[in-house]
């Protein structure tokens, strides 16, 4: 290990200085954290719904267009076993 290196894990980071806060200021800075939190966290849970909302509504129009092509599909595969039955029959 080189000498550099060697001095450089002897000391210690110094650390930030601590302000002596009452319990009632952290206490404080502890709720004004929390206001900003739940703020945020309402706004982001906001633009959450509406992002819901909206692809509620395209999968809604999605899903119309898909039953709409299986009603065609359905009819078309028994109007053909319907001619088909009657073409054998007759």
């Amino acid at each position: 290990m080189s000498a550099k290196a060697s001095k450089s894990r002897g000391k210690a980071k110094p650390k930030r200085p601590v302000a002596k806060q009452t319990a009632m200021q952290l206490a404080v800075e502890a709720l004004d954290r929390i206001a900003f939190h739940e703020k945020e966290c309402g706004e982001r849970w906001g633009e959450t719904l509406v992002e819901l909302r909206e692809l509620r509504k395209v999968t809604d129009a999605h899903s119309a267009r898909w039953e709409k092509l299986a009603w065609l599909v359905i009819a078309t595969v028994l109007t053909t076993a319907g001619a088909t039955w009657v073409t054998n029959i007759i």
